[in-house]
């Protein structure tokens, strides 16, 4: 009985630690996002460690529990075979081995009256660190599964909070300077304009000058042509106009 007290608190501890252990990790990792994916992992490594050891206990309760099956099996067949010899002993007319025949009977009962709770203990205990190892296997399992996806997020998370930064980094001044240096090129380009404009107006001022001259020579050609042809009289036209002088 006492073996299997200390079995069966053994491996309820070795539950008690993982369920801890899962809690504080579950929890430090909340507090640390940063070392979430080494936390996940380091979980999954720890629970199949304290998995392993708790596998090795419940198999020694198991073994314990076919030892007493057994031991019950061997004092069933010794009570049977005392009985069978305590008969024998009757029918060759010896009362005195019958009566030593029955003596060992009843130790084996004794000893088999004992044995059936001790067992039956023994099984019930194994069902259940059984069912409760096959739960935590099946926790277990759906970590792994769900590793790969919740490293995936922390990596996602990782990214979204990168780039989070860096566009917090881009404020209201960055884009204000870049409005400044718009402003700037677009009074250049005015100023760019004006000055091709006055540059026009001068040009234009010249033109006009130089052609009033060229009317001017070419009306006092017209002149000189005309007197030479002789369509004007000469007194007309001064004599240092005409054409050829």
């Amino acid at each position: 009985m006492h073996l299997i007290s200390s079995i069966y608190y053994k491996i309820m501890g070795i539950f008690q630690r993982i369920s801890n252990l899962f809690r504080s990790n579950a929890n430090a990792a909340l507090d640390k996002l940063e070392d979430s994916e080494k936390m996940l992992k380091q979980m999954v490594m720890d629970m199949e460690s304290d998995i392993n050891k708790a596998t090795t206990a419940i198999a020694q309760a198991i073994a314990n529990e076919k030892n007493l099956a057994r031991k019950i099996e061997v004092a069933i067949k010794n009570s049977k075979d005392w009985e069978n010899k305590a008969m024998q002993a009757l029918n060759a007319g010896r009362e005195d081995l019958a009566r030593q025949a029955l003596e060992k009977k009843a130790i084996e009962d004794r000893n088999l009256q004992d044995l059936l709770p001790m067992h039956a203990q023994a099984a019930e205990t194994s069902k259940k660190l059984r069912e409760q190892l096959n739960q935590l296997k099946s926790k277990l399992d759906e970590a792994k599964a769900r590793q790969g996806t919740l490293i995936a997020r922390s990596q996602a998370a990782k990214a979204q909070t990168k780039i989070n930064k860096a566009l917090s980094g881009i404020g209201n001044d960055s884009f204000a300077n870049f409005d400044k240096y718009e402003e700037k090129i677009m009074n250049l380009e005015a100023e760019a304009s004006a000055y091709e404009e006055l540059a026009g107006d001068n040009n234009s001022l010249d033109l006009e000058f130089k052609k009033l001259a060229s009317n001017s020579d070419i009306e006092a050609n017209l002149l000189a042509m005309k007197q030479k042809m002789g369509m004007l009289p000469s007194a007309n036209i001064p004599n240092d106009r005409l054409l050829g002088s």
